[in-house]
């Protein structure tokens, strides 16, 4: 649509999801409509699609409801919609409640202004006939496989059912993720150790956009406004060039993967971009001769250092896990260290470094080629020296918690209503944790969660800055497993414990730890504090050690409102964090750490085999939920 109009390719439009809005010009323009049929009509007459339109100042625009296939119609105006860019991005994340607009969607009296075009206002373009996708109900998607596959975390029969599967679209599906409905796997693992009870269940690393996560035994396809780090594992990614199927499907439609290997990826994206470019020549198509390729891409290992496995994500990313599949704040740092290697290369093409508990995860764009990625990551991996004496920053941030606040309760009990009645970590969160872990009282679970001292290993999991963290003191690693499947509503700022993991939600949205309480704000849009540094709306850093003190549910609702209008300021103390003095201290606890585990690891088996007896280990939804057909 922008190219249609002139407009550089970031220039802001409006996208509209089922129905359109009505739209009264105060200026000559020019536009260009794309995507699904929505019946537009200019002052009452038919408007053409995939092709830029003269409208007159005065000139009204309507837009009804989406007409067959496909769900998004685009809508771009000679020299863009102006929006104030925040975080270098002029889109609406309207979950976060930012960017774009007013940070919502638009509302009848909404004003958007225009920018300045060089385009000639009468000069018109147009998309040639061959180019325009064709949109029906059962789609045929490219994915490479990875990262995650068979043997590690699924079977190879897993695999083969994933590809062979025709997945339906489940109606609870946005800009965050697409749900599908499918068949269970049967999965390689019994759980995901200390990551959660569940096989889907991994230490959390990013993710890319458009990989398929599978939360607990459902498949999501992580959409634009998806989570930018998580705990589950994903078996495929939809390469760049088929990322804009995922706006088009709709509930009840059929979808079909297709793997790829790496160059017919790349030939999709050339071919594509010269469409766009030149508006002609003919639309790139799957081939017809499909590889999957394995997802592991390589293997380093060398005296004295852990493993590494680097895999494949997408065209577009990589993902580099360190060591084996637990928890180990050795491999944490380690990653830290690659990290810094490899900023400090400065390579052209790099769009993001993100790093997770055992794994660091690359976004590159096609300046930059897969394997000159692998040759610099063996660069870098060669040049960390022995991490035992590293010494990182580590500030102590003491974050009231209103204990089982009332609004972690609601979320469960809407997530008994209209998701999983029968779900044994329901109706108590914190019942289910005490179970889960050999405890004798509540109380005791209370005694833990501030008693313990969480380091930040990542941030951004789930949304906005939201830490994801663990204990120090391996006495205070309560372990749980993840909702399956996961919530649809987690109030803002929500306290939980996933694997063995603590998290406090940035924001409202889907989420799978299990409740203790809730705290104060981790993001601030609009103002710069005390806590919150000008252009850095997060609160926490890496490596910062969480430790929580007791509120109650009305005194927490006072210290929110003055949070972030730095009214109400945190004790934050300057400190490190030493891997020698950790070394010490673990061998210093080495027995009763050991009987904590023990005790931990008995009560997890019992809860695992309480689920089989109780036919709770597995959970299918119900048909009318899945929105199926009457002849199903």
């Amino acid at each position: 649509a922008n190219r249609l109009v002139g407009n550089a390719s970031d220039a802001a439009g409006l996208e509209m999801t089922l129905t359109g809005p009505t739209l009264r010009f105060s200026c000559d323009a020019t536009v260009a409509l794309t995507g699904a049929d929505f019946g537009a009509r200019l002052d009452g007459q038919p408007i053409p699609l995939w092709q830029a339109t003269l409208v007159r100042r005065g000139s009204v625009l309507e837009l009804g409801e989406v007409q067959g296939a496909g769900t998004r119609a685009y809508l771009a105006v000679a020299g863009g919609i102006e929006a104030p860019p925040y975080l270098g991005s002029r889109s609406t994340f309207i979950l976060g409640k930012f960017g774009g607009q007013s940070g919502s969607t638009l509302r009848a009296g909404d004003v958007l202004h225009v920018g300045a075009s060089e385009r000639r206002f009468g000069e018109t373009a147009k998309l040639a006939e061959q180019l325009i996708p064709q949109y029906g109900n059962e789609w045929k998607i490219g994915v490479l496989y990875g990262p995650h596959g068979a043997p590690d975390f699924f079977t190879t029969e897993d695999i083969e059912t994933f590809f062979s599967t025709a997945w339906k679209v489940h109606y609870n599906s946005d800009r965050t993720g697409v749900r599908l409905i499918g068949p269970k796997p049967q999965w390689a693992r019994k759980d995901g150790g200390e990551a959660g009870l569940h096989p889907s269940n991994i230490h959390d690393n990013a993710y890319a956009v458009g990989t398929i996560d599978f939360t607990g035994d459902m498949p999501v396809i992580l959409g634009p406004d998806g989570p930018s780090l998580g705990g589950f594992v994903c078996p495929a990614t939809i390469v760049d060039a088929e990322l804009w199927k995922i706006g088009q499907l709709k509930a009840g439609d059929m979808v079909r993967f297709r793997a790829l290997a790496l160059e017919q990826a790349l030939e999709l994206s050339r071919a594509q971009e010269m469409n766009i470019e030149t508006l002609s020549g003919e639309m790139a198509s799957l081939p017809e001769t499909l590889f999957r390729d394995d997802p592991v891409l390589r293997r380093l290992a060398s005296a004295g250092a852990p493993a590494v496995v680097c895999r494949a994500d997408g065209d577009r990313y990589l993902l580099v896990e360190y060591g084996p599949n637990v928890l180990d704040l050795n491999l944490r740092l380690r990653v830290h260290t690659l990290e810094q290697q490899l900023r400090e290369l400065k390579l052209p093409g790099i769009i993001d470094i993100t790093p997770g508990v055992r794994s660091l995860h690359v976004h590159y764009d096609s300046r930059l080629r897969r394997e000159g990625l692998l040759e610099a990551l063996e660069i870098c991996e060669r040049r960390i020296p022995d991490l035992h004496d590293i010494t990182v920053e580590s500030r102590v941030v003491h974050l009231p918690l209103s204990w089982d606040d009332p609004a972690t309760q609601l979320a469960i009990r809407k997530y008994m209503q209209g998701v999983r009645p029968d779900a044994p970590w329901c109706p108590s969160n914190i019942e289910f944790i005490r179970r889960i872990n050999g405890l004798n009282s509540i109380d005791e679970v209370h005694r833990i969660v501030f008693g313990a001292s969480y380091l930040v290993l990542g941030l951004g999991d789930v949304y906005l800055g939201a830490p994801v963290a663990t204990p120090i003191d391996p006495r205070h690693r309560l372990v749980t497993t993840k909702y399956n499947p996961a919530r649809t509503w987690t109030p803002e700022n929500a306290v939980g414990i996933g694997g063995a993991y603590l998290c406090v939600y940035g924001m409202e949205g889907p989420g799978g730890y299990q409740f203790v309480g809730r705290t104060v704000q981790m993001w601030n849009t609009f103002r710069s504090t005390a806590e919150f540094a000008p252009g850095t709306p997060w609160l926490l850093r890496f490596f910062d050690q969480i430790r929580f003190f007791p509120v109650s549910a009305d005194e927490l609702l006072d210290i929110r409102e003055a949070f972030p209008r730095g009214r109400y300021t945190l004790r934050i103390e300057e400190s490190e964090f030493r891997l020698r003095e950790y070394h010490a201290f673990l061998k210093s606890i080495q027995t009763d750490a050991a009987g904590f585990q023990a005790r931990k690891q008995q009560a997890f088996d019992a809860e695992r085999e309480r689920w089989g007896a109780a036919g709770q280990a597995d959970f299918a939804e119900p048909a009318e939920a899945l929105g199926a057909s009457r002849d199903e």
